[in-house]
């Protein structure tokens, strides 16, 4: 590689012409694999040098960016691990060169800046490339600095704090926030500095939280932020609302002093703004204030329940500012055009979304504030019919709905009225989505309403409509139909499984058929139309009451036939694509659905053709996750309606479930491998025996895979507790590898700051107790003569040390406890009196008292049952 052919490779990445970018992207692909070391040398040397053209060196750039980082967590590690084993001399050499260029770009905002980010990403928490910070901060404090580079050294320490850890940063944290702030200052005459300030504030907002617990420094910021919103620099005023909502979202708790004397001014003065982006940063103000208030006042009902007083409590900031708020985003919900686009986002979409969640905050508060403009849906102007419409439809979730029914009532026969006729697009689109929302929230109040009749009609012509109103007609027919059947499922008698009829019925026949045409419009790509009209077939299929199964029947046939003519097409074609694959999708998942609900025997009776159908997915020559993931689904649902009968099935796909449990590289094809092995399980029983000796050496591998996604693991180990149910005492020749598999799960610990992580070792944690909870129910037996249970006592206390660390847990979720006192049970009734010296502890008693309370009825009804074999224990 010389300078020369670089810089000309450089060249055509920029370049139009598309034979020239695919070898130059070719190029440089092979020069990265060869010699990565020398070409980040060379593309640095581009970029370092002011002489090269301003294309020249951002491609440059670019292309030293990609081989530091990727968005694939995988890739970007490789790429770090790259990087960490490059010499060190070239290393300081790449870091010189990137740190000249700053400040010598003429594009903004800075690609050096995001360069030096990639790089601090791998060495600063490595303790590598310490006077980073320092250098930064220094050209952006010192007085004589450029502007340019002050800029850009802003912009890079913004980048560096975005996604790195804030305890890598936590003891520059103060240095690298003066710098940043002291870059917004009204003081600073350049206003590039002063908007690259805000944007890096916003980022690293999330390392301010001892400043932020400082009155002090929080009420320097404070003013920063406050005095930027009112500047006549869009971008910095922007920013600087940015800031604010992000603010709100994490010191809540410190916003009320501020709240009355700036933030409330500010933030409704953006809502009023004409300028679309600022007034979007006031709504988003708003909403992320409804979404905190919210989350607040559920925290507040646990602790209430708990016995504790929570941790913040909320100032109720909306409930206090709905007049002044609700008034302003309803005039937003006016101003739009008929076909604007449905990706932009503005005011008026931002105003709906805004409305929805003050419903859901300040609930029956919000209703006198909408009601009267809503009232308008006779309005001459389309835009505040459609506003009326709208507002309407955003607070049905939210208020009790007996403060909606009356007004519900009232409007309904109107709604239906304006789907069927109304000139307007955009207000047929709406009275679709509203209609659907009441069929969703108020479900009661359009069952009972006279005009339901007319309103099943409506939908069925809006089938016809335009594909944006025809996809909210198919949505409000999801809703309409899970509504009217759980409304016939709450009739059903104790001896019944399921209504015989529901009002819908009648409809039915007519109803599917025009869903299945919908379908198959010519423009059913457009507006999602076909994912939805297939989603309300399923939704119908599922809620169908017995005097339509006749016609899931026949829906069952129109399917499997669909699927047959998609594969033998792609079969023949070598036609590939996302269509054909979200087409596939589709039908699968309605294949599913349909034979859920069929009986057994009809089921068994379509089985090898659908089975056949499934397997051809499986060895077509599209080996995409999404087609092997749906087929594997597609025949664990058939598995689990056929139950033995499946039998049959098993040599022609056990090789497909193998190589499935081996794909670590596509983990949610690997997961629904898992998945079927449990459906296995329950199926087959004590046959499974025949083939657990290879599964069980596939799952301990992808256990053993570093590479696999943590999320596939919980499923693994609850699936060792499937296979000691269904082999019963045999699963002791697995009993010792297994445990220690439990074992060392058990020992993960987190952050629990890290709610990402969080969520994943609770999780574990339910994979690990489930799998104990299988293993004692397979160890015990059926037969009292066959009771293995005696080789897992050994491992009891350790056992009884994971349940008792879930009770004295108080992250732990309603899950993981009720998973917990199933274990505890299954412990109990097993071993009877002998481990009664285990289990008495307070903290036992504590986990039994909050299953009992919860308010999951699962949860509820399994620490009932425990605390019963527990009083049996007691009394011996």
């Amino acid at each position: 590689m010389n300078a020369v052919e670089l810089n000309k490779v450089l060249e055509a990445t920029v370049s139009v012409d598309i034979v020239a970018l695919q070898a130059a992207q070719g190029y440089l692909e092979s020069a990265a694999n060869t010699n990565p070391e020398h070409l980040l040398v060379e593309l640095s040397n581009f970029l370092s040098n002011a002489g090269q053209s301003e294309n020249v060196r951002k491609a440059a750039a670019i292309q030293l960016k990609n081989c530091l980082t990727s968005k694939d967590d995988n890739v970007k590690a490789q790429y770090q691990q790259r990087w960490l084993n490059f010499n060190a001399e070239n290393k300081q050499g790449i870091k010189n060169n990137i740190l000249r260029t700053l400040g010598t770009e003429s594009s903004h905002p800075s690609n050096a800046a995001q360069c030096v980010a990639a790089i601090a990403q791998i060495e600063l928490p490595m303790n590598q490339w310490p006077d980073l910070i320092q250098i930064l901060v220094t050209n952006c404090t010192t007085p004589n600095s450029p502007d340019p580079l002050k800029e850009a050294c802003i912009e890079a320490l913004g980048y560096i704090v975005e996604d790195i850890d804030p305890v890598v940063l936590v003891h520059q944290s103060n240095l690298i926030l003066t710098a940043i702030i002291n870059s917004m200052r009204k003081e600073e005459p350049n206003e590039r500095v002063r908007v690259a300030g805000a944007q890096a504030l916003f980022n690293a907002l999330e390392f301010c939280k001892d400043q932020f617990d400082n009155p002090d420094e929080r009420n320097f910021i404070m003013t920063v932020i406050c005095e930027s919103t009112q500047t006549n620099i869009n971008k910095l005023s922007v920013a600087s609302l940015q800031c604010l909502s992000k603010i709100m979202s994490l010191y809540y708790k410190h916003m009320e002093h501020y709240m009355s004397k700036a933030l409330f001014a500010i933030t409704l003065s953006a809502l009023e703004s004409k300028d679309d982006d600022v007034a979007l940063q006031g709504i988003e103000f708003w909403s992320t204030t409804c979404e905190e208030e919210t989350d607040l006042a559920i925290e507040a009902q646990e602790a209430a329940e708990q016995g504790e007083p929570p941790d913040v409590v909320s100032k109720h900031y909306m409930l206090g500012a709905l007049q002044y708020v609700v008034p302003q985003l309803l005039k937003c919900l006016t101003v739009q055009e008929e076909y604007d686009d449905e990706d932009d986002w503005n005011p008026n979409k931002a105003a709906g979304v805004c409305l929805m969640l003050i419903a859901q905050c300040c609930m029956d508060n919000v209703v006198p504030h909408v009601i009267p403009f809503a009232e308008h849906i006779a309005h001459a102007d389309w835009r505040f019919r459609d506003a009326a419409v709208m507002s309407f439809g955003c607070i049905v979730d939210g208020p009790d709905p007996t403060s909606l029914n009356q007004h519900t009532w009232n409007l309904i026969p109107h709604l239906i009225n304006m789907l069927k006729t109304d000139n307007s697009l955009a207000v047929r689109d709406t009275c679709a989505w509203t209609l659907g929302r009441i069929c969703e929230r108020l479900p009661q109040t359009i069952l009972q309403h006279p005009s339901h009749n007319d309103l099943v009609a409506a939908l069925l012509l809006s089938l016809d409509n335009e594909p944006r109103v025809a996809t909210n007609a198919c949505w409000a027919f999801s809703s309409l139909a899970e509504s009217a059947y759980e409304a016939a499922e709450s009739l059903v008698g104790d001896n019944e499984d399921e209504p015989q009829t529901y009002v819908l019925s009648s409809f039915y026949p007519t109803i599917v058929q025009k869903l299945l045409f919908t379908t198959s419009r010519p423009d059913a790509n457009q507006n999602n139309l076909r994912s939805a009209a297939y989603e309300a077939i399923m939704e119908l299929l599922k809620s169908s009451p017995r005097d339509c199964y006749v016609i899931v029947q026949e829906t069952t046939v129109t399917i499997i036939a669909r699927l047959e003519e998609l594969l033998h097409h792609r079969q023949n074609s070598n036609e590939k694509g996302s269509s054909f694959n979200d087409l596939q999708s589709l039908l699968c998942a309605t294949l599913q659905c349909v034979i859920k609900k069929m009986q057994q025997g009809d089921a068994i009776q379509i089985a090898d053709t659908v089975m056949s159908a499934f397997l051809m997915m499986m060895s077509s020559n599209d080996k995409s996750s999404e087609v092997q993931e749906d087929a594997l689904m597609a025949v664990g649902t058939v598995m689990e309606v056929t139950e033995k009968h499946f039998a049959k099935y098993i040599d022609s796909f056990w090789p497909y479930l193998m190589a499935s449990l081996q794909n670590h590289a596509e983990y949610s094809v690997c997961a629904s491998a898992v998945g079927i092995v449990g459906d296995m399980c329950r199926v087959f029983g004590p046959d499974i025996a025949n083939f657990s000796d290879k599964i069980m050496d596939l799952l301990v591998a992808a256990l053993s895979d570093a590479a696999l996604h943590q999320s596939v693991k919980p499923s693994i180990l609850s699936t060792f507790g499937d296979i000691a149910m269904a082999i019963g005492p045999a699963y002791t020749k697995y009993l010792q590898p297994v445990i220690h598999i439990l074992k060392q799960a058990s020992e993960a610990t987190v952050d629990k700051n890290d709610y990402e992580m969080l969520d994943y070792f609770n999780e574990l944690r339910e994979g690990i107790l489930d799998a104990y909870s299988g293993i004692v129910q397979g160890l015990k037996g059926e037969d009292a003569a066959n009771n293995q249970l005696e080789q897992l006592r050994p491992y009891l206390q350790f056992i009884m040390q994971l349940i008792i660390s879930v009770a004295e847990d108080r992250d732990a979720t309603d899950s993981l406890i009720s998973c917990a006192c199933g274990l505890l049970g299954d412990i109990v009734t097993g071993y009877g009196g002998s481990v009664k010296s285990l289990v008495q502890f307070d903290s036992i008693g504590d986990l039994l008292s909050k299953g009992r309370r919860s308010r999951i009825s699962k949860t509820k009804s399994v620490a009932q049952w425990a605390s019963k074999e527990m009083k049996k224990i007691n009394a011996l």
